[in-house]
């Protein structure tokens, strides 16, 4: 059987990933922070989405999304400003607070995105998986994100628990693995009218009597953020030179579970 040339353009269309209800939420975010909206503009989002789903290079963004330079260029342009950011912040509303959880990820760094000319810090580290970057995440209890931090592969969990126990809105859980293990991470999450869960090693004299297992079991709720953020390729594995840009590629993909909240 023969097609024309409109029936092969069909069955070729990329998969696009906003409902009209999720662009509508969108776009109004957009507007608020101050994004013009173009009538392209719905269809820069998803070649964004597309590009950051399927890690392809950006001039492999197929045709209907627009030109792929423009595409590229509203994304790169967003992430300097810090829009999209912005719009990952605004996605979460109302998170359920009374337990958080604190994880890691190891991301492999792709070698084109190494070698930025920037004398900026891009987040690239050497670990024990050769070149990578690590996400440092936050999940409320119902196991949506709420506020990450990326780092080089090489930092230590402990080196920015601080960082990321300051910034969260008030718990009265947080939860983390062995890695948080620091009475010192202990006493700010304790400062922050929280309740540590988080074991101790076994070489610990203290020991683990006063350890909440139960509470601890549900810790694979931010395990399972982080599986749900690698479907997206350019997650699971860092192409982006910049770290603004890989960090934009997070906020969108962990916006994007909100979407539907």
């Amino acid at each position: 059987m023969q097609f024309s040339h409109k029936q092969r353009s069909e069955f070729t269309m990329a998969r696009q990933m906003l409902s009209n209800k999720h662009w509508s939420k969108l776009r109004k975010i957009m507007r608020n922070i101050g994004i013009y909206i173009k009538p392209n503009l719905r269809m820069t989002v998803e070649g964004i989405f597309y590009r950051i789903r399927v890690g392809c290079p950006w001039r492999d963004i197929p045709p209907e999304f627009g030109k792929w330079e423009s595409v590229y260029q509203a994304f790169n342009r967003w992430s300097r400003k810090g829009k999209i950011t912005d719009i990952f912040n605004q996605l979460v509303v109302e998170p359920d607070t009374e337990w958080e959880f604190i994880d890691g990820s190891y991301v492999k760094a792709h070698q084109h995105s190494a070698g930025a000319a920037s004398s900026e810090n891009e987040a690239i580290g050497l670990s024990r998986g050769g070149n990578t970057t690590k996400i440092h995440m936050v999940v409320d209890s119902g196991g949506l994100p709420i506020h990450f931090k990326i780092t080089g592969g090489e930092v230590h969990d402990n080196v920015v628990a601080e960082e990321l126990i300051v910034a969260l809105p008030k718990a009265d859980y947080v939860i983390a693995d062995k890695g948080y293990d620091s009475e010192a991470t202990r006493d700010v999450i304790k400062n922050t009218g929280a309740i540590p869960v988080i074991p101790r090693k076994k070489n610990s004299k203290i020991g683990n009597d006063d350890m909440d297992w139960c509470l601890y079991k549900y810790r694979h709720l931010v395990e399972n953020v982080f599986a749900r953020l690698k479907h997206f390729r350019a997650v699971a594995t860092r192409y982006d030179k910049l770290k603004i840009n890989f960090e934009s590629s997070v906020a969108l993909a962990a916006g994007f579970l909100w979407l539907p909240m």
